[in-house]
């Protein structure tokens, strides 16, 4: 019995187990990407990273290149417009007034341009200056505090150049063409030093070409020399072989006064316009009479004409003139005057040692040249 009991007992069934979707492939049934799949999107993540952080940093670099050409290039234009400045507003105006010193204090009138030199000064520190135009910038500091300087101690002696006292009139004189050597000096720094750095830096940089702003404050070396100064200020040295060769002016009046400046047969007029008939030939003569108490020598007669594109200066020299006697410059003209242009033409009798009155010393013409066509 127990062998048919135990043969008709049921038999379980063991089904084999399925595996279930791994959670990894979302329930698409798809097998995780192996591990060299994997590798490869990373270098192509990390790949893409280092190609934007290259093209930033070189997107960085040219803005900060451009940014520092641009800082090259402002630098030279700022400099540019303030030494033109400086020549157009202060230097030519400062000298036509030497040539042709105005109504008015002189000294007032020398002391305005310092003041404008110094604003200038002030206007150059305030510059933005790149590091490579560093070496640039101090020397054009330098070359416009000269400026300003040579002003301010023209402007100081002006006075005593113009007194009547010989001898500090002398020494005042020689000390406004001492001062000269600063505007002189102060081109020279400009155009070996300032332009030639600026150039250097705007060529290290791959800017190109630049338009480099040239400066002439100073006019010429003439000024240089005290008897040019003394000419411009209708003064006239006592060491420089006046009436009595630079000796003490002897005891009683000295003084000329110009009685007329005539052409041809024209007398000029002083308040009326001139119109003068120019030809190869043509001279001027200036009469003037000896109006103190003592013989006078060497007395110098200058005429200027200004108004043409160069000023034009001649001056002769009467020998000598008794007290009382009146004598005439003949003045013929080294080049021709400006043709149908208004001119000014200023005579100057120079001051002999010891004259005090000098107002009747100089004489201005307005005036309009034009053509001889007789010959």
């Amino acid at each position: 019995m127990s062998f048919f009991e135990e043969d008709d007992e049921p038999r379980t069934r063991v089904r084999p187990r399925r595996a279930s979707p791994s959670r990894s492939s979302g329930g698409s049934g798809l097998a995780p990407p192996d591990r060299q799949s994997l590798l490869v999107r990373r270098l192509v993540a990390i790949g893409g990273v280092v190609l934007l952080c290259i093209l930033f940093g070189l997107l960085i670099r040219s803005c900060a290149n451009s940014a520092k050409k641009n800082s090259l290039r402002d630098y030279n234009r700022e400099v540019a417009a303030l030494v033109r400045d400086s020549d157009q507003q202060v230097g030519r105006p400062f000298f036509d007034l030497m040539r042709n010193p105005t109504q008015g204090d002189l000294s007032t009138q020398i002391n305005g341009y310092k003041v404008q030199a110094d604003q200038q000064y002030q206007q150059a520190k305030r510059i933005s200056t790149p590091d490579e135009m560093q070496a640039a910038q101090r020397s054009f500091l330098i070359a416009m505090e000269m400026r300003r300087d040579g002003l301010a101690s023209i402007a100081d002696r002006i006075r005593t150049a113009l007194s009547s006292d010989n001898e500090a009139a002398d020494t005042a004189i020689a000390q406004i063409a001492g001062a000269m050597q600063l505007f002189l000096t102060s081109d020279v720094v400009y155009s070996q030093r300032v332009l030639p750095l600026v150039d250097h830096a705007l060529q290290n940089a791959d800017i190109g070409q630049q338009q480099l702003q040239r400066s002439q404050f100073f006019p010429g070396i003439e000024w240089l020399d005290e008897s040019t100064v003394a000419d411009a200020l209708g003064q006239q040295l006592s060491s420089s072989g006046g009436s009595n060769g630079g000796r003490t002016p002897l005891p009683g009046l000295h003084g000329t006064g110009i009685d007329s400046v005539a052409v041809g047969d024209t007398t000029l007029q002083t308040d009326a316009p001139n119109r003068i008939t120019y030809a190869a030939d043509t001279e001027f003569a200036v009469t003037f009479t000896n109006q103190g108490e003592n013989d006078e020598s060497n007395i110098d007669v200058v005429m200027r004409i200004e108004g043409g594109p160069k000023p034009i200066r001649v001056q002769r020299t009467v020998q000598s003139i008794a007290a009382g006697a009146s004598a005439t410059a003949t003045l013929g003209l080294d080049s021709a005057p400006p043709l149908d242009t208004p001119v000014t033409i200023t005579v100057q009798v120079k001051p002999v040692p010891g004259e005090q009155k000098k107002d009747n010393n100089t004489a201005e013409y307005q005036a309009l040249f034009s053509q001889d066509t007789t010959g």
